[in-house]
């Protein structure tokens, strides 16, 4: 029963994806492209196909992606940044880096209001963090301050916590409105989120693993304060996981 009902819904979603084209002519939210399977979501199969994933090996502190094996042998586990920096995440990963495709369903999500973007992207998350995710008690998205949240409706990094497969706590809140990250050069950064964030009344995190959640890590800058918030109230370990992180290119 359950394959004829799958079967019989295929061509009335063929159906629909042909009258959408023809009446709304919806375009791909990352490429701009003629969605050819709208009831599919607003990214087309082939933006999704290109997001460029991290692989092996890896920065065991930050996610970064590391020179191969052969260059810098078994025995190099963390970039550069990390190697001189004093870092309170213990591990943080990613889908893969801030460009192409990955960039584009970002931008939908937070900027284009597809709040459906953030599922995929939970999954996807999940299967690059596994790491992160195991053994961790709970997820805490990165709070948006209240301003910014009325101005763009939602937390994008609360609706992709919401799908990863672990309790989430709203532990923290943003107690001072910040310019964007993406607009201050590296160095600033640290400073415009320093006491930016506070515990929530009545939340406890003492002894647990935390995984904070965010949509992009740039210098990391935002998790870290975070962290050394959650940290203070108590908790045991805080790591990271993001839709996307940029990149160092220090060697």
């Amino acid at each position: 029963m359950l394959n004829e009902s799958k079967s019989a819904r295929n061509p009335s979603r063929k159906i629909a994806d042909a009258l959408l084209s023809v009446l709304l002519a919806p375009t791909c939210a990352a490429c701009e492209r003629p969605l050819d399977e709208p009831t599919g979501g607003p990214v087309c199969g082939a933006c999704w196909t290109s997001i460029k994933s991290f692989t092996p090996p890896l920065c065991d502190t930050c996610g970064d992606p590391l020179p191969s094996w052969r260059e810098v042998g078994p025995d190099v586990s963390r970039c550069p940044r990390c190697c001189r920096g004093n870092h309170v995440v213990s591990q943080g990963r990613a889908i893969g880096e801030y460009d192409g495709a990955l960039r584009e369903i970002v931008h939908a999500l937070k900027y284009g209001g597809h709040r459906s973007l953030a599922r995929p992207l939970a999954h996807l998350m999940a299967r690059a963090g596994a790491s992160v995710l195991a053994g961790a008690d709970a997820a805490v998205p990165v709070p948006l301050h209240r301003s910014k949240k009325r101005q763009r409706g939602f937390n994008q990094a609360a609706e992709i916590a919401r799908h990863l497969p672990i309790e989430v706590i709203h532990a923290l809140k943003r107690i001072r409105a910040t310019a964007s990250q993406t607009d201050l050069p590296a160095d600033a950064r640290h400073a415009n989120v320093h006491n930016a964030f506070a515990m929530r009344r009545g939340v406890s995190v003492k002894g647990s693993v935390i995984v904070l959640i965010d949509d992009v890590s740039t210098t990391g800058a935002t998790v870290e304060a975070c962290a050394r918030v959650l940290l203070g109230a108590g908790a045991r370990e805080v790591r990271a996981l993001t839709a996307a992180r940029v990149v160092s290119r220090s060697r």
